[in-house]
This record gives structure tokens, sequence and C-alpha cells, in this order.
């Protein structure tokens, strides 16, 4: 069997979390290189992976080995830009984790890169793997849920602001706060459900209220405190968003996402409301369908691989047949115009038409 050599940039939480337990459990790809600023990560990484090789610090190490056809890019959003245009220049394919990288221009220029360099780009939006996402697509492509006219989003949860301080709330590290971070995967699975429409109109605000004085911060929960710096660090970014969202197939999208509400109950669901049936989506778990002509409730069972193994066995695969796949940048362009906008929308308090 030919085993595809590939390199990972940045072993933080999302290659620990995800990657590297899935790139283990690939028969077809060897792990030439797992690489970090901080060596020990790398270090690590190799130590409890026995598909990692090496371990490195410098990733132009791995871009100069003919040998490394790909590689993963999981490092921090403000170096995905730098990294992946790196990469694609020294002739590699590319995994890069979401978001593509901090805005929408330097988003359309990696994908520039890609078709000059003539590389597969790919971006980590694993919920278009997940397989509620999947079912739900085709039911609405089938016509079971009708004509879809409105989708209600929502992403909430309590106190639990990741890394406070950290590069997740410094804006010039991370492109953003929670429409960045959390957003991007509802709204872009939305989308991807939705048949990729254009976005026409959208309107947001943004807030960065529940940690202007990070030192008395009180969480339920922190994501990456590790990364945190209550004294000296930065929080510029978004810990509540609001918006509304119109698209040219007529589909209309009104989103909230926090957090750190004061309020207890996390609300993390998406519901497709169509004239012939509705889903409601619980994010990373089952959906039910609500029949508007029986005026019954259905919750299928069926298995849910880890969206992040299907997704990084998908780029494996892509790797050998050339083929873009659903989560090849130029799908995912559009839900980078979109954050970009509702940021834009929130700094002028207007609309935001195209």
């Amino acid at each position: 069997m030919e085993k595809h050599v590939v390199a990972v940039i940045g072993c933080g939480r999302i290659a620990n979390g995800s990657h590297f337990p899935a790139l283990e459990k690939l028969d077809n790809v060897r792990v030439k290189y797992a690489c970090d600023l901080i060596e020990k990560k790398a270090l690590d990484a190799k130590e409890k992976y026995s598909k990692v090789e090496n371990a490195i610090t410098d990733y132009n190490v791995a871009l100069a080995d003919p040998e490394v056809e790909a590689v993963f890019v999981l490092t921090p959003n403000f170096a995905h830009y730098t990294v992946t245009m790196d990469a694609l220049r020294a002739g590699k394919h590319v995994f890069c984790e979401k978001p593509i990288t901090v805005n929408y221009k330097l988003s359309c220029e990696m994908a520039e890169e890609a078709k000059k360099q003539n590389r597969l780009l790919v971006i980590g939006v694993c919920n278009r793997f997940h397989r509620s996402v999947e079912m739900i697509k085709q039911m609405y492509e089938e016509g079971k849920l009708g004509n879809i006219y409105h989708v209600v989003c929502n992403f909430r949860a309590q106190r639990s602001i990741p890394g406070l301080g950290g590069d997740f709330t410094t804006k010039s590290q991370s492109g953003g706060g929670v429409l960045i971070d959390w957003g991007v995967h509802y709204l872009d699975l939305i989308l991807y459900i939705l048949g990729s429409p254009k976005i026409k109109t959208v309107t947001c605000d943004a807030y960065c209220e529940m940690a202007k004085d990070m030192k008395s911060y009180k969480y339920k929960s922190m994501w990456a405190e590790d990364t945190a710096d209550f004294e000296n660090g930065t929080n510029d970014v978004d810990d509540c968003v609001s918006g509304y969202i119109r698209t040219d197939s007529g589909v209309s999208i009104s989103f909230n996402g926090s957090w750190a509400q004061n309020i207890p109950d996390e609300d993390k669901y998406i519901d497709f409301l169509g004239d012939k049936g509705g889903v409601r989506l619980k994010y990373w778990s089952n959906f039910k369908y609500f029949d508007g002509q029986t005026l019954e409730t259905e919750i299928p069972e069926f298995d849910i691989p880890p969206a992040h193994h299907v997704e990084d066995e998908d780029f494996i695969r892509c790797l050998e047949s050339g083929e873009e796949n659903r989560c090849y940048i130029d799908n995912i362009l559009e839900t980078m115009k979109l954050l970009d906008a509702l940021y834009e929308s929130s700094e002028k308090k207007a609309e935001i038409r195209f």
C-alpha cells in the first residue's frame, strides 16, 4: 500500500484532540514530522503517537523535504496564512484548520496561491463531515423539508471564554471572538446544508462585555486555560454576537452566540424551518425531524463517526484522486466573506449589502 507522507505543523489542542488520533488510524499515512515552536509539544507528540517519526521546531525543515507530500496546518489563526502560503509555494498540499485565516482578503490570497501552485487546499470545517449534517442535507435535497424559509441558530454558553488574555481573546492573533471561533462552524454548516447560497445582506451586533476587567472575571469553564493571561493579556474580541442574514435563495438566518452569558442554560442548536417539515440539530450530536403532515416527531438512530477522523481520511483520499472535496477552499470562501461582513456591520452599526 502506498503511504502518503505528511507533516503536522502545530502540536496543540486541535492536533492532539483530533488530528493525531485520526492519522494514527490511517494505514496509508506516514507522519514524518511533528512541528511546534515549543519543542516539548513536538517531542510529546513523537512520544505519544507511534506514527510520528521526527519532532522539529522549524516547519521549513518539513517543507524542504521532497518526501513530504502534504502538511496539516494546525497553528493559531494568525499563523494560518503564513504557514499555508509557505507550504503551497514549497509544492505541498495543505489541510488548514478553520477559520481559513483572520479575514476574507487573506483567505482569497490563499485560494489564489493554491490554484497558482496547482495544489489542494482544504479547510477544517469538520461539521461538513458530521453524519447528522450529511443526513439533514440529504433530507433537504430530497424535498422532505419542503421550502426552507428560515434558519434559527444558537451557540450560547455560560461564562466560558477560552484562554482569557491569550491568543483566543487577542484580535490580532485570532481575528475575532465567539463569532469566528464558534460561529464559523454553525454558519458554515448552515450554508453547506442549504447548497451554498450567496449572501445578500447582513446585520450584526458584537459585544465585548463580560471580561472587561479580566482579573475579576469568574468562569464556569475555560478551554485553553493554560494560555490565559489575566494580569497582562488582551481581551478585545467579541464574547457575544447577534445577527440576521439574507441569502439569494430566499432563506434567512438569525443567530445568537455567546461565550459567556449570565444565563446558566446552554443553547447550542440549529433549527431548519421548512413548509413541509422542520429539523432541530443539536450541535455535534443527533437531530429531530418534525413532520408537518403527520405532526409526528422522528428521532433517527444512527452511528456518528468522529467528524475529524472522517475529514482527515477524506483529505488523504483527495491526495490520491486530486478531487476538490466539500471542504476545498473555494467552497469555504463564502463563509469567510460572511464573517467579515458581520464584523463590518457591527463596527459600522449598519446593514451590509452585496
